[in-house]
C-alpha cells in the first residue's frame, strides 16, 4: 500500500516518481476527502485538486482508500529538516499532544519509540494507543452495571409486578411477573468501545494494530453491535466505579463522533479521520489558558459571551451573535478576550500590520464594544519568523478608546512548561512585564501534565 505524507498548505504532484501520486490515486483521494464534512460548498476545504497536484489545506489526519493513503500534517516548525522523516516524527508528537489536551485525555505515549513515531501515521499512533489503553483495561475486567428487566418466571425474582399479574396470569397462578436487576457487560459504555474497535478494523492498515484489534474484538464478542449513529452516549455515566475508562470513552468519542473530526467509511469510498486546525487550536489554547488561571482570581469562559451585534428594529431580535474563543472574567467583569488563529503573521519589521487581516480586527473591535474588556489579544502559533521571543509581538490601542488590542504567539514546538509560559503571557500588562511572583510561576509548572 502506497502511503504518502503531505503538510498542511503543501502540494503532492501528480505523477508516477518518487514523491509523486498517480493521478488515479489522487482522485479517489480527492473524492474522499470532498465527503468530509469540511470539504465546503466548493468541496476543496480539505484538498484541492489541481491539473498538477493535490494541496492541503488547513485540515490535518489521515484519508485512506483502496492501495493508498494520505497523511496531511500541520505546518508545525520543530527544528528538523523540512520534509525529512525526523520532522514528520516531531510534528506528530506535537499533534497527539495538542488532541490530547483539547479533549482532556491523559494519553501516554511511553511505550511508542522514535522509530514508531518516525513510520506510523497519526492514526496508526492513535489506533496503537487506543489498543494499548483498552488491553490493559480489560485485563481488569469489563465494567459493568445492574439493568432492569421484566420476565415471566415459575419462581418469583425480585419483585413482583402486582398489576401485570393480575392482567396478564390471573389464570395462570403457575407463572409470576416478576421485575428484578441483573448485573450485566452488555451496557452502552461496553457497545461504544465494540463499535470503536469494529470502526478502527476497517481503517489501520498496520498488522501489528489490526491483530490487537482483532484479539480485543473476540473479548467483546458477547456485546450487543449497535450501529454507530443508534450508540447510547447518553447512557454512559463516569464515576468512581469506571473511571479508569474515562479516557478511553473519550478516545472512542473521538473515532467516532467528535467535533474536532469527521470519520468515514463506505463500499469502496475509504476512510478517513481528519481534524479542523482552527478548531483544534482554539481548543487547545482555551484549555491552556483554563488551566494556566486555575488557583488565580480569574475565571475563563470557553466559547461563551454570546452577545448580538445588532438589534432587528422591527421585531426586536437580535442577530449576528458573537462567540469570542476565550473570554477571562474577573471580579464580575470581562477583562480580557481572546481570540485563537491558526495562521502565520510576519514581523514587525517585515509589515507594521504583521498581515493580520483586517476582518480579524474589525471582529476584535466589536468584541472591545460588547464585552467592554480592556485588554484584546489575537493569538497565534509562534515559528522562527517572529524571532526567538514568544508572547505579545505588537500592541495597539483602539482609536477614541483605552481599549488595547495585542497580538500574540505561542512556540507549539516547545515542550518546555507550556502553562508557565502561557500563564506569563496572559499576565504581562502594557509595557510587556510579567508582574507575577516566582512562587506562583512554579506552582503552575505543577499544573501541566506534559
Amino acid at each position: 500500500m502506497r502511503a504518502y505524507t503531505l503538510s498542511e498548505w503543501k502540494t503532492l504532484p501528480h505523477g508516477d516518481g518518487e514523491g509523486c501520486i498517480p493521478p488515479h490515486l489522487a482522485g479517489q483521494i480527492a473524492a474522499l476527502a470532498k465527503a468530509s464534512q469540511f470539504s465546503g460548498r466548493g468541496g476543496s476545504g480539505v484538498l484541492e485538486d489541481h491539473r498538477d497536484g493535490l494541496k492541503a489545506r488547513g485540515v490535518v489526519g489521515v484519508l485512506a482508500v483502496e492501495g493508498c493513503s494520505l497523511e496531511i500534517l500541520p505546518k508545525i516548525e520543530v527544528g528538523q529538516k523540512e520534509g525529512s522523516s525526523e520532522e514528520r516524527r516531531e510534528v506528530r508528537k506535537r499533534l497527539v499532544h495538542m488532541l490530547a489536551v483539547a479533549l482532556d485525555l491523559k494519553i501516554e505515549t511511553g511505550r511508542l519509540t522514535d522509530l514508531d513515531w518516525q513510520r506510523d501515521t497519526l492514526l496508526e499512533i492513535l489506533i496503537r494507543i487506543f489498543c494499548d489503553k483498552l488491553t490493559e483495561a480489560v485485563r481488569r475486567g469489563l465494567p459493568r452495571r445492574y439493568i432492569g428487566h421484566e420476565d415471566d418466571l415459575p419462581r418469583l425474582r425480585g419483585a413482583l409486578d402486582v398489576p401485570r399479574q393480575f392482567t396478564r396470569h390471573a389464570a395462570n397462578p403457575g407463572r409470576l411477573a416478576c421485575r428484578f436487576d441483573e448485573l450485566s457487560r452488555d451496557i452502552a459504555l461496553n457497545r461504544i468501545m465494540k463499535a470503536a474497535i469494529a470502526r478502527l478494523s476497517r481503517m489501520s492498515r498496520n498488522p501489528a494494530n489490526q491483530q490487537r484489534l482483532r484479539e480485543l474484538a473476540f473479548v467483546y464478542a458477547d456485546i450487543a453491535t449497535v450501529p454507530v449513529p443508534a450508540l447510547d452516549w447518553g447512557a454512559v455515566v463516569i464515576d468512581r466505579t469506571n473511571r479508569p475508562w474515562q479516557d478511553l470513552f473519550g478516545l472512542a468519542a473521538l473515532f467516532l463522533r467528535s467535533r474536532y473530526q469527521t470519520t468515514s467509511s463506505g463500499a469502496g469510498q475509504g476512510t478517513a479521520l481528519l481534524f479542523e486546525m482552527n478548531a483544534l487550536f482554539e481548543e487547545y489554547i482555551g484549555r491552556l489558558v483554563a488551566r494556566a488561571l486555575t488557583g488565580t482570581e480569574f475565571r475563563v469562559a470557553l466559547q461563551g459571551g454570546r452577545l448580538s451585534c445588532l438589534t432587528d428594529l422591527d421585531d426586536g431580535r437580535s442577530v449576528f451573535q458573537t462567540k469570542p474563543d476565550i473570554l477571562v472574567w474577573h471580579a464580575g467583569e470581562i477583562v480580557h478576550v481572546i481570540d485563537t488563529k491558526w495562521k502565520r503573521i510576519s514581523a514587525r519589521i517585515d509589515d507594521p500590520k504583521q498581515g493580520v487581516s483586517q476582518s480579524d480586527v474589525y471582529q476584535m473591535m466589536a468584541y472591545a464594544h460588547l464585552y467592554k474588556a480592556p485588554r484584546l489579544t489575537l493569538l497565534y502559533p509562534h515559528h522562527e519568523g517572529l524571532g526567538a521571543q514568544e508572547g505579545v509581538q505588537a500592541r495597539f490601542r483602539i482609536t477614541d478608546r483605552e481599549t488595547v488590542l495585542e497580538t500574540a504567539s505561542l512556540d507549539i514546538a516547545d515542550e518546555r512548561d507550556r502553562i508557565a509560559r502561557l500563564f506569563r503571557i496572559l499576565r504581562s500588562d502594557a509595557d510587556g512585564d510579567t508582574p507575577v511572583a516566582d512562587e506562583r510561576i512554579e506552582a503552575v509548572h505543577a499544573l501541566s501534565a506534559w
